[in-house]
């Protein structure tokens, strides 16, 4: 049996886990968090990544989590409405589509809750060194001590260290799209009952949305501003929110409210809305999955999906019998890479009025599992 090491316990880590345990692997996954990560945005399982979920067994626990959109409304910076829709929603798509939407939470805990029981977890630690061996990997870690796998697999988002450990500084390969997002929960200030309200404020180059979750008892809002590339720690929570109300200080709305809600909020995330393109996601023993290796940011839409389909290839192909990981590496790559870039085109293409309907459904589909 072979011991593979998953850094990151979002999305793609617990999914590759997963499918490589059904593969007859023995897997632990490392998460610098000490428990598994809460908060986040609705996010999207479409097309051949809805496929991976269903092959995987876990269809029946992710449409029963799926949000209840009604529909959705466009404000401007004044409060006034531009347009509104009950067919259609920005972060969901279609209403009446097949394609599910449900809270990133939700999905990590049915991820967890599938693979606690045969999956190694361990929270609170994460790898500081990587020594790639002719037969296996050791690996040392930030709380002391190391250990050898043969395999060592970077599912651990945008900011990778396995990345940065492996194929060097993050700089390298993230190519900055001009735009940051914070996202975080809030109680129902505004009143909302299965209803988005998106709102875009020209002056102030800012924009987000607000939308009810959990029987419309809390809401998750998501505030976004343009700006070139800005200086801070990725880690420290307090920067971060500063950053935020100050840069959406003359934002309309109901922004002041929100912005008055971030700052008690629990779980918070912000970040640039970018981009990692690397030539290869492998090297020697070790492997990228998800945003690590191919992050198509949440202009995309399509970042949760791009996380289940890698998994989900990765993990088929490291358990082809007779199949070496050297060879499993270099068709994960050649099947993922014309899906990843159909994806990642969703975000750069029409930045400002948005992807082409029939480039959605090409991207969501554009790989055969």
């Amino acid at each position: 049996m072979r011991d593979v090491l998953i850094s990151g316990a979002g999305i793609a880590g617990p999914a590759l886990a997963h499918g490589l345990r059904q593969k007859g692997f023995r897997v632990t996954v490392v998460e610098r968090t000490a428990v598994p990560r809460e908060g986040g945005q609705a996010v999207d399982i479409r097309g051949a990544a809805l496929e991976a979920v269903d092959r995987m067994g876990l269809g029946g626990p992710v449409r029963a989590a799926r949000t209840r959109m009604r529909g959705m409304s466009m404000v401007d910076g004044a409060g006034a409405e531009l347009f509104r829709s009950e067919e259609y929603a920005p972060t969901s798509g279609r209403l009446d589509s097949e394609d599910v939407e449900l809270l990133r939470d939700d999905l990590i805990a049915i991820l967890h809750e599938a693979t606690k029981d045969s999956v190694e977890y361990v929270f609170d630690d994460s790898i500081t060194a990587l020594h790639q061996e002719e037969h296996s990997v050791r690996v040392e870690f930030e709380h002391g001590g190391f250990r050898t796998f043969d395999l060592v697999i970077g599912a651990d988002g945008v900011h990778s260290a396995v990345r940065r450990l492996a194929f060097g500084p993050e700089a390298e390969f993230t190519t900055h799209l001009g735009q940051y997002l914070a996202i975080f929960p809030a109680p129902n200030l505004l009143g909302l009952d299965n209803w988005q309200v998106w709102f875009r404020d020209e002056a102030a180059q800012a924009g987000g949305v607000a939308y009810p979750v959990r029987d419309n008892s809390e809401l998750r809002v998501t505030l976004g501003f343009m700006a070139e590339t800005l200086t801070y720690d990725y880690r420290n929570t307090l920067q971060q929110k500063e950053i935020v109300a100050e840069r959406l200080a003359g934002a309309g709305w109901e922004v002041p409210k929100l912005l008055a809600a971030m700052a008690d909020a629990p779980n918070f995330y912000f970040d640039a809305m970018a981009q990692i393109r690397l030539d290869r996601w492998t090297t020697g023993r070790v492997a990228l999955v998800g945003d690590a290796g191919y992050c198509a940011s949440a202009l995309s839409g399509q970042g949760t999906s791009l996380a289940l389909v890698g998994a989900y290839v990765l993990a088929e192909e490291l358990g082809r019998s007779g199949v070496d990981h050297t060879a499993a590496f270099a068709a994960y790559e050649r099947r993922l890479r014309p899906f990843v870039e159909l994806n990642q085109a969703l975000a750069t293409e029409n930045p400002g009025g948005g992807p082409a309907e029939e480039s959605v459904e090409r991207a969501k589909n554009g790989i055969t599992l």
